[in-house]
């Protein structure tokens, strides 16, 4: 009987270690609600973030001039080897994404679409490619409706990998943030 207890607990972990990690076979969805929750939480505060503090981090932080610039969105955008092309999955990413641009929240603000490449082939080529997979973002969100000049595509090649192994496929992706500039 402990056994058997032991053996489901076991399995349970397991599968939430499949559900839970981030290197699935399974692609992640998102809805619209999480996007909107997750920039409308990042937004700066520009009262706060215009004052100057010389210092240590800890030190400004204490003193109340915490600056946290907002965080990426992984859409989970990615690309086949050296294409430009917008994989199904992506796209069903990029419906919601779209949607979530529209939200009254999220109207005002201006997003960068950043684009990323693995390490396979030249620096100048792999910039290239970044950029027509930013560009690819920006022309299917177009398409669904969302204001172009909300969106500034920038490529960045093979200079930010997401995981530890510069060639891997995990880094062929389109991340976006809030432009604050």
């Amino acid at each position: 009987m402990r056994k058997q207890a032991l053996v489901m607990v076991s399995a349970a972990l397991a599968a939430g270690f499949c559900v839970l990690s981030p290197f699935s076979a399974q692609a992640q969805a998102y809805k619209a609600d999480d996007i909107v929750k997750h920039f409308g939480a990042a937004k700066p505060n520009l009262g706060v973030s215009r004052g100057l503090c010389v210092g240590t981090e800890a030190e400004c932080n204490k003193a109340g001039h915490v600056v946290k610039p907002p965080t990426a969105f992984d859409l989970v955008v990615k690309f086949k080897y050296n294409s430009d092309v917008l994989e199904p999955e992506a796209r069903v990413n990029l419906d919601e994404f779209a949607k979530a641009l529209k939200d009254p929240q999220l109207s005002a603000s201006s997003f960068l679409v950043e684009g990323h490449t693995d390490a396979s082939g030249t620096a100048d080529y792999n910039l290239s490619l970044s950029e027509r997979r930013a560009k690819a973002v920006v022309r299917y969100l177009s398409d669904r409706g969302v204001d172009t000049a909300k969106l500034v595509p920038r490529g960045l090649g093979q200079s930010k990998p997401v995981v530890s192994d510069k060639f891997s496929a995990d880094n062929r992706r389109v991340e976006t943030r809030l432009q604050v500039e």
